[in-house]
């Protein structure tokens, strides 16, 4: 990132923070609806250093790379099929649709109950929410694919196997780390929504606490601002990919 890049960035977070205590000055809440800025980073602070943080985040962090592994793996095997059988496509899309219509929030206390309070169930949860943006950003990218240089590929004799690899990943990749870069935030929330419908450790159940027998409005922010900074970070991971992979073509 160059320096005026990075200049900007810290600008706005500087201005955010500044709106955020005139938000605190002008409405007048007390800190146990809307604590200040200062409180929050002080109460992180203090979080990470008594090690309250790290165990609910390694937990929710497990959680979000095996989630965004097995949907993103499956929403690529689902989108290159949609996109080359239209009879696929015809048969699956109405699920599809249906099920990402559908709230995860409101499906997660049965994935829980079916799958337990365990990993298992932030996992499905996790790669649900995954799945559908993966998978339709992998099916526009392969139909994307000019027909001509499909066509040259077959005229050369060229395998099923190296037109995959050589043609139609390499075409689609813009596409598809599009459809991953959106997917990996959406990981962050639905490891997030499977610790509210039963967990024992995790960020999302860290705010449960904090806001229910704690009482720790300050602590509650702490992990959201924990929450945030992850999704950024995962975000940024998987642009930088993105530059390396479609810039070396």
């Amino acid at each position: 990132m160059s320096r005026p890049a990075i200049l900007s960035v810290g600008a706005a977070l500087v201005a955010f923070l500044l709106l955020w205590q005139a938000v605190v000055i002008v409405s007048g809440f007390p800190p146990f609806i809307l604590p200040p800025p200062a409180a929050v980073l002080g109460r992180l602070a203090t979080a990470w250093t008594a090690g309250t943080i790290q165990p609910h985040l390694l937990a929710t962090l497990v959680e979000v790379a095996l989630g965004f592994t097995v949907g993103a793996g499956l929403g690529l095997i689902a989108g290159y099929a949609l996109a080359r059988s239209a009879l696929v496509e015809r048969l699956v899309s109405p699920y599809l649709v249906a099920a990402q219509a559908t709230p995860i929030l409101a499906v997660a206390p049965l994935i829980a109950l079916w799958f337990g309070p365990g990993l298992a169930g932030k996992v499905v949860i996790c790669s649900l929410i995954v799945f559908f943006p993966v998978a339709v950003a992998t099916m526009v990218g392969i139909r994307s694919v000019d027909a001509g240089l499909l066509e040259l590929g077959r005229s050369l004799r060229a395998t099923r196997r190296q037109i995959l690899t050589t043609l139609e990943i390499p075409a689609a990749l813009p596409s598809i780390l599009g459809g991953m870069r959106v997917g990996v935030t959406l990981a962050v929330v639905g490891a997030i929504v499977g610790e509210w419908a039963g967990a024992e450790r995790g960020l999302g159940v860290l705010i449960n606490l904090a806001r229910g027998s704690l009482f720790d409005i300050p602590l509650m922010f702490a992990a959201l601002v924990t929450i945030a900074l992850v999704g950024i970070v995962l975000y940024l991971a998987v642009v930088l990919v993105e530059r390396r992979l479609v810039g070396a073509r």
